[in-house]
């Protein structure tokens, strides 16, 4: 729905563009380290940083929305703080070689050939769901960022750019000058608060300071045997002998290699016919999987009749049965006794092994059975599929058609012992799924053959991912536990008992420059040693005092930790610093990214806030003077003063800021980054500071990914926004406002634009009331803030202050609104300024802009930035929750003036609703009844002997049947027990069983308040134990009863004789035992002019009969009436319809008529 206007937006962005200019003069976020910091100093500060983006693009709303949970972990220090940011660009070498290549294939500007319809592939199934490795998350996020643009120079005009601006991206260095500057520019504009913009900088060589760094950290780790040289897996082409990288590839461009379990299943004695020669030897169907912890559920494995299959042999002298393809890829992984060489046994047809017996790791089966299966592709895999039909639809609707197609089974030579006897595993246990998922959702979407295959496409989308997140494993030795979390531990366990290998494929295929098909193959490479025991248990003691503010981020750490090995932290291709001992290999990204926030400590001081590095020091330091002894002294506070020509005060001054503000109080990520940056984050500083423990991490908060409207942000369905857009629509305070409300867990984030929206109003309308306040400030109450909702806005106040609430605006209008409401006296001038200048504290950290103009509208001379977190003060629990009581019983009486009024039931038409009542008395119990008493008391023994916990309702039952004084209230008896359990026990714990407060006292106090909400004459409030017995029974502390009652009156007109006031005449009954203020009241509610009756003025005539009748004189309203005083009250004869006025002793007649004059 489109805007009726911008007026609102055009506000909140013209107060933001005065807020950020008015920081930058004053340099609010520049802050550095005190001049002395030693062992005892009270550090006064907060440390928090973020993963640096990378710099191929405009930062997107997913950026953003981490970095607001950097500004939110702010709040919760209390403390004057600082975040620190930098900016990546490694990606940008691969997109500038692939501009090259498309200039030199397609021209400048490329004229790319027009893309037929790939009608086939679109309408091709997807046969395997991946379960995402989370380590390539970068990769995935950049494919998201470009949609669906097949050409690096679609992807750059999908940013806006022009051809001629195009061309220049082409050189690898001008990303480093163009989208720095936005990111800064963007992130600016956002008003992002913790950040000191000097100590920003880019992480390549071209940075020599950073480079620098890199060096002394790698020398460091090699020294202390932490960095090994050794075969890891990469893409390969055996045609040209070398690693294929990105920029060597024709297609394939960001593909990887994929890990696969590859299963080991024995044909066991006697052969086929076709491998009768084989006799003696060990030979093995193997078969990829992703998902080793199924292989409990296998009940078959599948083979394609028509397929080419080879017998090859290994290097351990067992043969293997693949296809050519996938025994190629394992010839160069260390699987044949020749590198690259397959050495082949036989060729064979699928046909030739069906029906062959097998014995299969962990499968309940002795022996299972080689079936056909028709739809096994030859281009990925081996070509043999394991059969797991209890979790995988694809197996259950093949096994299912085998079993009942006796044709099928004779066409192969299958016999019914090979099929009939089988059925499905239990092995993992699915919410909403039960433990024979694919069962299930094959039958709810009735399936029918394994030709089904939209269905089927259907039903791995419901199962397959649901299975391996949330998924609990059923089998022995891993019952109970998630099946993510076994994942690895299940595969080490089949590795070590030889029943597989680890077997490498690339995730699609791969062409080289020279056409050739690329392998995975094991190349020399220098790696990281994270599967040493020693480092392993370092990290792990890390991890124990390290706070991740949710057990599924730490279960992902542990999970992490317990399989990761080694990490190739190097390659040949890219921007970056250069192994110091072997300058052919570059340090890969994730591998120099891992203590980088020591560097931002002493950054500003090298680089004065230049991003390249290549600008002035403020300290006077060259590069070259940054010697691994001096990077020894500025890190380790053990380390001697090296010998330099640096002045001892410039060393001490950097040591002294990384002392000052290391460790990392909180790194906020993306939840994908725990297996891989996040866990070499915790190895790489316990073995860089190995026994200073106060320079670990202390905190890591991972968040969700972040949808868009509940859809996944995607550039090429449109539902896309970058920072800047996101500025434009909602201004930054207004998508702050809906970044928090979209979420604040390991579960995906959802930022709704309708939220954003109505957060421009809200925002917007705050302002508004704040200038309402300070423009009416003198008609607020003063004086002593002590009436019952002063004291229990006061509360509300100071728990606001020390409960940080995400939907804060909302809480602050509901805790506004509630007191304006209640205050019938009108707000008292202090508290409503003490509860303005303490939300706009707690919003700060939202909502800066808006903040900081509302602290200046109060007269603040500083930044808010610079102030404190609100102090907090004593919280009256009792009167907050006696408040709570208040609104429920008011809530309550409505319902049941509602139900008072409707129509009795009946036939249609026969039946009025009742007049609407005039009266009410509402009563309160002292003690609970008899029978209510008993039930209390057995729910408080149990809730006391069993630390909270109640037994089941059928325990309690039978248990309150036995006691006698309680037999004939059975009925009633469970339904209170289980209102009191649910309602009141299990939400506020043992102090509903005793009275606080006094119910009568806190009624009385606001019967104002209650009188005018039900539109009432008049309240009473009783005790319980003055009513019938009706009232005795139902009534219980803390639940009062009320009864309705209408009473006749006397009709007077109420006239007011003021001129051009807006006020008008009109009638109201008078009631027996009324008085001026509740004829006020009354009067109110007929004529909603009035707003404010303390201002009203309510008089009779000195003659009643004569005095209605003579014409007001102008300016003289008052004249020939006499005020009522509060001390009246009214009478009246309903007989002879007249009202009478007592007053100190003397009765008057009032006749027909009063004045009311509002002063």
């Amino acid at each position: 729905m489109e805007r009726k206007g911008t007026a609102k937006l055009d506000f909140l962005r013209k107060i933001e563009e005065e807020v950020q200019q008015k920081w930058e003069q004053e340099k609010i976020f520049e802050i550095d380290a005190p001049t002395s910091t030693g062992e005892n100093t009270d550090k006064n500060k907060y440390f928090v940083t973020f993963p640096y983006p990378y710099m191929n693009g405009r930062l997107h709303l997913g950026h953003t929305f981490c970095l607001s949970k950097c500004e939110e972990s702010v709040v919760f220090s209390h403390l004057d703080f600082t975040a620190l940011g930098c900016l990546h660009l490694r990606s940008v070498h691969a997109c500038a070689d692939k501009l090259k290549r498309e200039m030199e294939l397609y021209g400048n500007p490329p004229q790319f050939p027009e893309e037929e319809e790939e009608e086939e592939e679109q309408k091709k199934v997807t046969d395997e769901v991946i379960i995402k490795d989370k380590a390539k998350g970068k990769k995935s996020k950049a494919v998201a960022k470009s949609g669906s643009a097949k050409f690096q120079w679609d992807i750059m005009k999908s940013l806006g750019l022009r051809d001629d601006e195009i061309v220049k991206f082409a050189e690898a260095e001008h990303w480093l000058g163009y989208f720095p500057p936005l990111a800064v520019e963007d992130l600016k504009k956002m008003g992002l608060k913790v950040a000191d913009w000097r100590r920003s900088f880019i992480t390549t060589d071209v940075n020599p300071f950073y480079d620098s760094f890199v060096r002394w950290q790698y020398i460091t780790l090699k020294e202390r045997k932490k960095i090994k040289f050794g075969k890891r897996y990469t893409i390969y082409s055996p045609k040209d002998g070398q690693p294929c990288m990105d920029h060597d590839r024709q297609t394939g461009e960001g593909v990887g290699p994929q890990e696969y379990t590859l299963i080991k299943m024995k044909i066991v004695e006697p052969y086929p016919a076709k491998l009768s020669g084989l006799k003696g030897k060990n030979v093995f169907l193997v078969a990829a999987t992703l998902r080793p912890e199924t292989m409990f559920g296998q009940t078959n494995c599948w083979i394609r009749p028509d397929m080419k299959y080879i017998i090859f042999e290994t290097a351990s002298g067992e043969l293997f049965i693949s296809t050519q393809r996938s025994a190629r890829n394992m010839s160069y992984q260390g699987f044949t006794k020749e590198n690259g060489v397959v050495p082949v046994i036989m060729n064979i047809m699928g046909q030739d092994i069906l029906g062959c017996a097998l014995s299969a790791p962990l499968t309940s089966y002795k022996t299972i059975y080689a079936l056909p299966m028709l739809t096994i592709k030859e281009d990925k895999g081996t070509g043999v599929v394991t059969s797991v039909p209890s979790d995988a639809p694809d197996d259950i609707a093949a096994l299912r058609d085998i079993k009942k197609k006796q044709a099928l089974r004779e066409k192969y030579g299958i016999q019914d012992y090979m099929v009939l006897p089988f059925e499905p595993v239990p092995i993992i246990e699915i919410p909403g799924y039960g433990n024979l998922s694919a069962p299930l959702v094959c039958d709810e979407l009735k399936i029918q053959s394994q030709n089904d295959r939209e269905k089927l496409a259907e039903a791995k989308e419901k199962v397959y991912l649901k299975g391996f997140y949330e998924g609990i494993m059923l089998v022995e030795g891993f019952k109970g536990q998630k099946v993510q979390d076994v994942k690895k531990p299940i595969q080490k366990m089949m590795l070590e008992k030889g029943e597989a290998l680890v077997y490498m494929e690339p995730e699609k295929q791969v062409l080289s420059r020279s056409a050739d098909e690329c392998v995975v193959a094991l190349c020399d490479q220098w790696y990281l040693d994270y599967g040493n025991e020693e480092w392993k248990k370092q990290a792990t003691g890390v991890l124990e005092a390290l706070e991740t503010f949710c057990d599924e981020t730490r279960k992902n750490f542990e999970a992490t930790l317990a399989w990761l090995q080694e990490h190739a932290c190097s390659r040949t291709y890219g921007l970056g610093t250069r192994l110091p001992w072997d300058e052919q290999w570059l340090i890969e990204s994730l591998s120099d990214s891992t203590i980088y926030m020591a560097y931002y400590t002493v950054a500003h001081l090298l680089q004065g806030g230049v991003l390249n590095g290549q600008g002035p020091s403020p300290l006077g330091i060259r590069p070259e003077q940054m010697t691994r002894e001096v990077w020894d002294y500025v890190f380790f506070k053990t380390a001697p003063f090296p010998k330099t020509d640096l002045p001892k005060e410039t060393l001490q001054k950097l040591r002294r800021e990384f002392e000052f503000w290391y460790p990392v109080d909180v790194r906020v990520s993306g939840k994908d980054l725990v297996p891989n940056h996040l866990s070499y984050y915790l190895y790489n500083h316990v073995a860089m500071w190995p026994s200073d423990s106060g320079k670990w991490p202390k905190a890591v908060r991972a968040n969700g990914h972040l949808l868009l409207n509940s859809e996944k942000m995607s550039k090429s369905t449109g539902n896309f926004l970058n920072l800047s857009q996101a500025i434009a629509k909602f201004s930054a305070d207004g998508m702050r406002l809906a970044l928090a409300d979209a979420g604040d867990t390991v579960e995906d984030a959802n930022f709704v634009e309708a939220m954003a929206d109505a957060g421009i109003l809200r925002l917007f309308t705050w302002v508004e009331w704040v200038k309402e306040m300070i423009a009416n400030q003198n008609n607020l109450r003063t004086g002593p803030a002590d009436t019952f909702n002063d004291r229990v806005f006061i509360s509300v106040n100071y728990g606001s202050e020390v409960m940080y609430n995400k939907q804060i605006l909302d809480s602050l209008k509901a805790a506004k609104d509630k007191y304006r409401e209640l205050a019938i006296e009108g707000m008292h001038r202090d508290l409503v300024f003490q509860f303005i200048e303490n939300q706009t504290l707690l919003l700060a950290p939202i909502c800066p802009h808006l903040c900081e103009h509302t602290w200046s509208l109060l007269g603040k001379s500083s930044s808010i930035m610079k102030a404190r977190w609100p102090t907090a003060g004593p919280v009256d629990e009792i009167l907050i929750r006696s408040s709570q009581y208040l609104m429920d019983t008011a809530h309550d009486l409505r319902l049941r003036l509602k139900a008072y009024t409707q129509p009795a039931k009946g036939k249609k038409g026969d039946n009025k609703p009742p007049a609407k009542p005039t009266h009410c008395t509402i009563y309160v119990a002292k003690t609970y009844p008899p029978w209510q008493h008993s039930a209390l008391s057995l729910l408080g023994k149990h809730y006391k002997s069993n630390n909270g916990a109640l037994p089941d309702n059928k325990v309690i039952a039978m248990e309150l049947g036995a006691m006698p004084e309680l037999k004939k209230y059975m009925k009633r008896a469970m339904p209170f027990v289980a209102m009191i359990k649910v309602e009141d026990l299990e939400k506020n714990g043992p102090r509903v069983l005793e009275l606080e407060f006094d119910e009568r006292a806190v009624l009385l106090e606001n019967i104002v308040y209650l009188t005018n909400s039900l539109e009432l004459d008049q309240i009473d409030v009783a005790f319980a134990s003055e009513a019938d017995d009706k009232v005795k029974e139902e009534c219980c502390p803390g639940k009062p009863l009320c009864v309705f009652r209408s009473e006749s009156g006397v009709l007077v007109s109420l006239v007011n004789p003021q001129p051009a006031n807006g006020l008008f005449s009109t009638k109201i009954d008078i009631r027996q035992g009324d008085s001026k203020d509740s004829i006020i009241r009354r009067l109110s509610r007929v004529n909603r002019g009035l707003k404010d009756l303390s201002k009203v003025k309510l008089m009779r005539f000195e003659d009643p009969l004569l005095g209605p009748r003579r014409i007001p004189v102008l300016g003289k309203e008052e004249e020939g009436k006499l005020p009522i005083s509060n001390s009246s009250v009214f009478h009246i004869n309903l007989q002879e319809n007249k009202v009478h006025l007592s007053d100190n002793g003397l009765k008057m007649d009032i006749g027909d008529t009063l004045i009311y004059l509002v002063q």
